[in-house]
């Protein structure tokens, strides 16, 4: 918009702005004190190069113009003239090229984007050749692919001339829209949005506000936004760096796989604990009664003190390696996923199955079948062999628990290499309440009276051996199971990176090239 200020007793007119809108207004050009009438064709085609130049090497370009204006005394200077009549007959003045660096960790984000399958669009009201240039230098396209006919680089009017049909043919949106309008930024949300992608959208102006309130998040800027960008939004960045966006995308995907891995290990205990209660119910004793495999006592203990800690650690677990390389999750997909669901169960019957193998081999196998009399009440000579067996079966599920949460640190990685293990000293929560699990068993099966009175099981001694047994049979069940799941399940993470990502957009600059080559023939012919 212009603005007026008062001059040795005359008054001049100023305008910034697009060069393309200002050059338009001009009917003259000032250099020094030499001043000419505009050529039209000439002087466009001169000022458009000199734009163009400065323009490639990223810089923001400005165009600067004036006029002296004579005012009709009384009349309000800023509302009171008519601006179409005071924005014509301007003086053309020269172009200012402003270089606004990215910061030096946006090419590092950007890049890191393409390793968690998220592609980055810029929609920009700079220059077409201003916005190439900066996302070259941010790794939104390739470095290497020229800015003029690049399917990737369009600017807002081409864009926003075509069909909603014509842009759901493209291969591939634009990564890089220019000259944009408020209108342009709404239309590429819902381009997206057709294709059922999930769509963020970062603004900082009023303008902002009707795009910011069509993506699926709406990310405002703290420091450099408007009270209407802020408002419309539905996140505000207080540092304005794209990179924190970043940052918290790791972060909410941590936090999403260590409320699985917390999920999985507490439901895959209570499934170990319902196998052997059920199976269980199949032992009579001499009173036709069943012969429980655990205590109540026993079970409450499993569930409050040896499964809980550890799944707490595993809630608090950093980040593993592949975090940012795992393809984007669906919405609609909830903690239970196939996988989840999967591995709850096989890991949840692979404990139980052994839990009651040891209870069913000391009895039958060491007692001769002896079940006993009312031994879920009491203890007696005739119920050690049922006493024996349930804290056998006791020991090998908080074993079994333990090293299963191991197992929960990540889905298909071994969590037993020397690698993983030394990762685990970061979560001290995790390995403190393993070690603290595997310590508390020796007091509740050997103390005294705490044994028999309350846990209702007995003091073990050659049965130690079945429970090394059952936790070295686990181990390598859990090493089978996650071989096998590399091997007949889709890939967790994405082979993408930022080399894969722009080979990929320059295979689709060359077969865009192909067709356009071939329509040009096809009309020649």
């Amino acid at each position: 918009a212009p603005t007026t200020e008062k001059l040795a007793g005359d008054h001049y007119i100023f305008m910034k702005g697009a060069t393309e809108r200002v050059i338009g207004c001009c009917t003259a050009w000032c250099e020094g004190s030499l001043v000419g009438k505009v050529d039209r064709a000439a002087f466009e085609s001169t000022v458009i190069e000199k734009m163009n130049s400065l323009a490639e090497k990223g810089l923001r370009v400005l165009t600067l113009a004036y006029r002296k204006f004579e005012a009709t005394p009384g009349v309000d200077l800023v509302h009171g003239v008519d601006r179409e009549k005071i924005e014509s007959n301007m003086t053309f003045l020269g172009l200012i090229g402003i270089y606004d660096p990215p910061r030096a960790e946006s090419r590092p984000a950007v890049l890191q984007c393409y390793e968690a399958g998220i592609r980055v669009h810029m929609l920009t009201g700079d220059h077409p050749s201003t916005a190439a240039a900066i996302a070259k230098e941010v790794a939104i396209i390739p470095e290497d692919v020229p800015i003029v006919n690049n399917p990737l680089v369009m600017n807002a009017a081409q864009f926003d001339a075509m069909t909603d049909e014509e842009i759901d043919k493209m291969v591939e949106l634009p990564r890089v829209v220019a000259r944009c309008s408020p209108n342009t930024k709404v239309k590429m949300i819902s381009a997206l949005h057709r294709r059922n992608l999930f769509a963020t959208m970062t603004g900082d102006g009023v303008n902002d506000s009707p795009s910011l309130k069509a993506a699926n998040v709406g990310i405002a800027m703290g420091q450099s936004g408007s009270d209407v960008a802020k408002q419309a939004a539905d996140i505000v960045l207080t540092d304005d760096n794209f990179a924190t966006i970043v940052k918290a995308i790791a972060e909410g995907r941590r936090m999403f796989a260590n409320i699985q891995k917390f999920v999985q290990h507490l439901m895959s205990a209570n499934v170990a604990e319902i196998v052997v209660l059920i199976i269980g119910l199949a032992f009579k004793d001499d009173d036709h009664k069943a012969v429980f495999p655990m205590s109540a006592v026993e079970i409450l203990f499993l569930n409050m003190i040896t499964s809980s800690p550890p799944a707490m650690g595993l809630g608090l677990e950093p980040p593993s390696e592949g975090n940012m390389r795992e393809p984007p999750r669906s919405a609609k997909q909830g903690l239970f996923s196939f996988e989840v669901v999967l591995d709850t169960f096989v890991y949840g019957l692979a404990m139980g199955a052994l839990s009651f193998a040891s209870f069913t081999i000391v009895v039958f196998g060491f007692n001769d079948g002896v079940l006993g009399s009312q031994c879920n009440s009491k203890w007696s000579v005739a119920c050690e062999g049922v006493f024996r067996a349930r804290a056998t079966s006791y020991v090998c599920m908080t074993f079994l628990i333990l090293a299963h949460a191991v197992n929960c640190r990540s889905l298909r990685e071994s969590g037993w290499t020397i690698k993983n293990l030394k990762t685990m000293k970061e979560n001290t929560m995790l390995w403190m309440s393993i070690v603290i699990g595997a310590l508390l068993v020796f007091p509740v099966v050997y103390i005294p009276g705490l044994n028999r009175n309350v846990f209702k099981h007995s003091a073990m001694t050659y049965e130690w051996g079945l429970v090394l047994a059952s936790l070295v049979v686990f181990l390598v069940f859990a090493e089978v199971y996650k071989k096998m799941k590399i091997k007949l399940m889709k890939p967790l993470n994405l082979e993408a990176n930022g080399q894969v990502e722009m080979e990929r957009m320059r295979t689709y600059m060359t077969q865009a090239d192909s067709v356009i080559d071939s329509n040009d023939k096809a009309e020649d012919i």
